[in-house]
């Protein structure tokens, strides 16, 4: 009906927050259907049009969580690092074709999506720290400024795109010292809120939970999610 396609860009997501003893095979399963599952579709009815076409450009928003894992977010990262690969495996199989494959792993986005954001264990604590990391102007990026780098990815047919210059230094340190961030990863989830009693294993929205918060803690993040729509949340 609209003609050929010439660009895909699989950015749909979903994050939980909480400790592993939290998180059950539902969690795991919701965030592959999203992360992986999802753009794996999309890429079986597409590629097949592209290569009719003489070619095209898709783009898989993964995320730092899909090249090094982060306490806290086991279902996130563990799909994300499906995505990285099917990524990764794609751009070198679909060259051939004249089919550019993207991959971006943003670090932390101040999108405001921390509303919309899924939380389990101490819910309000795991909401405070999350949400002021995901607004925190030193080591996040505002959504236009990285809608603009990665379209310029897209159209320069850039094979990786990593945002944020603490998401790049963290996964250049992981690639150099993998043991040292290791050691790292287990130090920062010491000061991260442990198990909670048998309600943690509830799923809260950050919706829910943002009153319990200072506002002078998720400032820069609010003003994102009034910007961005991203108001209203629902429980999937």
């Amino acid at each position: 009906r609209f003609g050929k396609i010439d660009i895909l860009i699989n950015n749909a997501g979903i994050i939980e927050v909480g400790p592993l003893e939290h998180m059950g095979r539902d969690d795991f399963e919701r965030a592959m259907r999203v992360h992986f599952w999802a753009p794996f579709e999309l890429v079986s009815q597409v590629v097949p049009e592209m290569r009719t076409w003489g070619g095209g450009r898709i783009v898989n928003i993964s995320s730092i969580g899909g090249k090094m894992a982060v306490p806290h977010l086991a279902p996130y990262s563990a799909s994300k690092f499906a995505l990285t690969g099917f990524s990764d495996a794609l751009r070198a199989e679909l060259a051939r074709d004249n089919i550019h494959v993207t991959t971006v792993a943003p670090g932390m986005m101040r999108t405001g999506s921390h509303v919309n954001a899924k939380f389990k264990g101490k819910h309000d604590i795991e909401f405070a720290w999350f949400a002021a990391s995901a607004g925190a102007p030193l080591i996040s990026m505002n959504a236009d400024r990285a809608a603009r780098k990665i379209l310029a990815a897209c159209r320069r047919g850039q094979s990786s795109l990593t945002l944020t210059f603490a998401a790049r230094g963290a996964i250049l340190g992981n690639a150099l010292f993998p043991n040292l961030t290791g050691y790292l990863m287990k130090f920062v989830n010491r000061f991260l809120p442990g198990p909670s009693h048998e309600q943690g294993n509830q799923l809260k929205a950050g919706s829910q939970l943002r009153r319990l918060t200072p506002k002078w803690l998720t400032r820069l993040g609010d003003r994102a999610t009034q910007k961005n729509n991203e108001e209203k949340s629902q429980l999937l």
